[in-house]
């Protein structure tokens, strides 16, 4: 073949060639101004939808509380999600601060000092709450039983005491809400509020779980049982509505039986002949002191049973180390003879069988925690062991062990640890298996559990009565469907310009 002839058949190939891309719709200027359109708007929808969903960086609101005990004060701080603030923010502590000196009730003969007290704690809640949320940042002041047997012996002196509270704080930038007195029932059902939302059991709708407090000056038991409608001792019922479910709560406030007006009826019942000295079962061999008569009849709890007889001004008080003797003249202390309802705990108190697990607080945890005796999986027999062990310890060794612990305290875990055993046993019926289900808590996910928490969820109304909506898709979840709806619109938008697509052809052969 000659030359020319495959020149001339290299020409037509390449003109076919030129002509198919001519005719091929992709490289058309307005097909590849369409398609670039349509990429720069799905990235567009894409990135548009990223950006407005995208979590913002999170704004806090704050609320204090601070819980006037009867033996200390402690101030607690809160935050929550600024814009999901009523009814969906989830709240957490943030901070706690504890109040140098006694509670606010001890100052009744000096009402300034408990205003006084404070005023540490509010300054690092000052330094710690942003400066822009200070005035919209709620302040509350909740006194438990030391004010209640304060405001029963000397109403007066109480009021004093709020005076005080009240003109100290209202001197910080917060949004005071005042200062009063927490009924008993109030502090036993918003510590069960507090445990619960913090295990959030409520949300969710799960079994919740009771809670057992103990103060210096009352104690608390709250839970839900079943099968029990409110209806017998209507007094120790509470009814909530919270996130779309009904809980009819128990709750009991014994007033006088916290562990420091415990000691003090022990005491006096084992004073009554009014001895210059008393051997004493709850405290170690070798311990003694010598303690005011006047001291064990400085409360209403104690004041009706003061001998008639003229009592010394002083007894020497020794420890014998007894756990079982102990516990005996503990026992005294309560009223198991008497029950007016089906079932009752002690002094003729109504109380339905226990339900469930229980989360036991404050003075419950300090002391079985300083005990070793928080495992509560441990046999009751075990545990009573180790109480008797602990109690016939030598007050020498005692201090010897613990050097860094005020001896005051120190002096008192035998009696608290024998109470706490003979309350929960004898007082609130725990058996052998039941036992099992207390877990002794100082914190639930870095808060401490409280009545405070409760407190401050109810004032602000922030557990709803109703489920809060959710969301139809978590954010993760809408980015991801965003994203592949924009895909398949762009396959579609692909296989729609199908007749546009280059045909296949046969390519020409050269010879």
């Amino acid at each position: 073949m000659s030359s020319s002839t495959m020149n001339d058949d290299e020409d037509e190939y390449n003109g076919e060639l030129r002509e198919m891309k001519d005719k091929n719709p992709w490289h058309s200027p307005v097909t590849i101004l369409i398609t670039v359109i349509g990429v720069i708007a799905i990235v567009a929808l894409v990135t548009v939808a990223v950006l407005y969903n995208k979590p913002l960086l999170q704004k806090y609101k704050y609320g204090i509380v601070l819980d006037a005990g009867s033996s200390h004060t402690a101030m607690y701080l809160y935050r929550w999600p600024a814009e999901k603030d009523n009814n969906t923010g989830h709240v957490e502590q943030i901070h706690s601060c504890k109040v140098k000196g006694p509670g606010i009730s001890s100052y009744s003969s000096s009402p300034w000092g408990a205003g006084q007290s404070l005023t540490v704690c509010m300054q690092e809640a000052v330094q710690l709450v942003p400066g822009s949320r200070h005035q919209e940042t709620p302040l509350y002041l909740g006194a438990t039983a030391g004010m209640r047997l304060l405001n029963m012996e000397n109403a007066s002196a109480s009021e004093e005491v709020f005076e005080a509270v009240t003109g100290a704080l209202q001197t910080f930038p917060f949004s005071y809400q005042g200062a009063r007195i927490l009924s008993g029932q109030e502090e036993g059902a918003f510590g069960w509020v507090t445990v619960n939302y913090l295990d959030d059991r409520l949300n969710q709708g799960l079994k919740t779980t009771g809670a057992l407090d103990l103060g210096g000056a009352s104690t608390q038991i709250s839970f839900v049982p079943e099968d029990y409608d409110g209806t017998e001792s209507p007094n120790n019922s509470v009814t909530f509505r919270l996130y779309g479910n009904d809980y009819i709560l128990y709750t009991h406030s014994f007033l006088c039986y916290g562990k420091d007006q415990v000691l003090r009826l022990a005491l006096s019942q084992q004073t009554q002949a009014g001895q210059s000295a008393l051997s004493d079962p709850c405290f170690h061999p070798g311990y003694s002191d010598t303690k005011k008569y006047s001291s064990l009849y400085e409360t209403p709890c104690t004041s009706s049973r003061k001998p008639e007889t003229v009592l010394p001004a002083e007894f020497t008080h020794t420890g014998a180390g007894n756990f079982a003797k102990c516990q005996e003249k503990l026992k005294h202390v309560f009223d198991f003879s008497k029950c007016g309802y089906s079932k009752c705990s002690f002094n003729g108190v109504f109380q339905p069988p226990l339900n469930g697990p229980f989360g036991a607080f404050s003075a419950y945890y300090f002391v079985m925690n300083f005990l070793n005796l928080t495992d509560t999986s441990v046999p009751l027999d075990t545990v009573k062991k180790a109480l008797t062990r602990y109690c016939a310890t030598p007050w020498d060794q005692v201090i010897a062990e613990h050097p860094t612990i005020k001896v005051k305290y120190l002096a008192e875990y035998c009696f608290s640890g024998t109470y706490i055993l003979t309350l929960l046993t004898n007082g609130y019926n725990f058996t052998e298996d039941s036992y099992r289900d207390i877990k002794f808590i100082k914190q639930i996910r870095g808060s401490d559990a409280g009545w405070t928490l409760g407190y401050m969820l109810n004032l602000t109304n922030m557990i709803p009565a109703e489920a809060p909506d959710a969301p139809p898709l978590p954010y993760s979840g809408y980015v991801s469907v965003v994203t592949l709806m924009s895909l398949l619109i762009f396959a579609v938008l692909v296989i729609s310009m199908r007749p546009f697509w280059p045909r296949c052809s046969k390519q020409p052969h050269i010879i």
